[in-house]
């Protein structure tokens, strides 16, 4: 039976599937059918859903967190449907911290390690231990080690490898008893001593000021990937735009700020159809209602070609978006 999914994504484009299962027990998962196109969904935060999708949305929703001492630190085995906010706030409360730059970021524990979410110098793998997961043609649950899990920026093997082929079920992570705190991100400098109580409510402060809230204004969270250039473009970059902000991946490669690349290309406010760059938070796409999949196309394409022309840096969508049948990727002017 058909199902809409505007309100399963936070992005509330119009659109439907033909099947609908919401999991909640993790055995569910072997009764659900994944022959047709199928599609994982968590909260919806970092999904889009172009069109009606021709297949089936599989709903993670399995609920439980279970905390292991050991010597040097905590290990929590979370379920896949928690939400990832809340987890955070619990571990703060309870004198677990670590995860704290990590607040305020939308969405499940599942989804967290396929993007490698981070944020404010912190990524997800430093904290994961393991990865669990259901292979669909073994209908068995099998487990990867960090390293296994092979992270990269907003990256995994969950993107590739695995994708299609394992459906999250539980996360394992390791939060040090040794707190170091990650001050080295913006207005986390002005931080003096903080306890991972101020950080948390620091970070929180910040993504409030600048981040709206999808209750509140449709959007998927930051839609653009920071851009990875090498250290002579970065070079060439900053002798016409010194202000530029970058940050160290490796000896030969930096990061630069996707949000101010979009800004400075004078797109903050630019609209297709109810679709608009965030007034704010020029990294964020807003979707004040009446607009399509196309319109958001359109939208990608205009930001895509405009930083190009202007910086020759191609900017990558973070978000994924997903067509009639499959998830695809809006590159320069065509999708694929």
């Amino acid at each position: 039976m058909a199902q809409s999914l505007q309100s399963f994504h936070t992005f509330s484009l119009p659109s439907q599937c033909q099947h609908f299962y919401q999991i909640d027990e993790v055995n569910q998962l072997l009764s659900t059918d994944f022959s047709s196109p199928f599609c994982i969904l968590g909260e919806g935060s970092n999904t889009v859903f172009l069109s009606d999708y021709q297949g089936s949305v599989i709903h993670m929703n399995t609920k439980g967190i279970d905390i292991e001492q050991q010597s040097d630190g905590f290990l929590l085995h979370i379920a896949a449907g928690e939400n990832w906010h809340q987890l955070v706030a619990m571990t703060i409360a309870n004198d677990m911290p670590g995860l704290e730059n990590l607040a305020l970021i939308p969405g499940t524990v599942g989804a967290a390690p396929v993007q490698n979410i981070g944020a404010y110098g912190v990524e997800l793998e430093k904290f994961v231990s393991y990865v669990d997961y259901f292979d669909i043609a073994a209908k068995t649950t099998k487990r990867l080690n960090k390293d296994e899990c092979q992270f990269g920026y907003r990256d995994s093997i969950f993107k590739h490898a695995l994708k299609n082929k394992a459906v999250i079920t539980q996360v394992g992570l390791l939060l040090p008893k040794k707190w170091q705190p990650v001050l080295s991100y913006g207005p986390l400098q002005q931080l003096s001593d903080p306890s991972p109580q101020q950080v948390f409510e620091q970070i929180i402060t910040t993504r409030n000021s600048k981040l709206p809230n999808p209750s509140k204004l449709a959007n998927a969270g930051s839609f653009f990937k920071n851009p990875v250039i090498s250290n002579e473009q970065l070079a060439l970059l900053l002798k016409q735009y010194p202000e530029l902000p970058h940050y160290y991946v490796d000896a030969e490669h930096h990061k630069v700020a996707a949000g101010w690349l979009i800004e400075q290309a004078g797109l903050k406010g630019f609209k297709v159809a109810g679709i608009e760059v965030h007034q704010q938070q020029a990294l964020v796409l807003v979707n004040h209602g009446n607009s399509t999949g196309d319109d958001l196309i359109a939208m990608v394409n205009h930001v895509q070609l405009q930083v190009w022309q202007k910086y020759q840096i191609a900017l990558q969508h973070e978000v994924r978006l997903i067509d009639a049948d499959h998830e695809c990727h809006i590159e320069l002017g065509a999708s694929s």
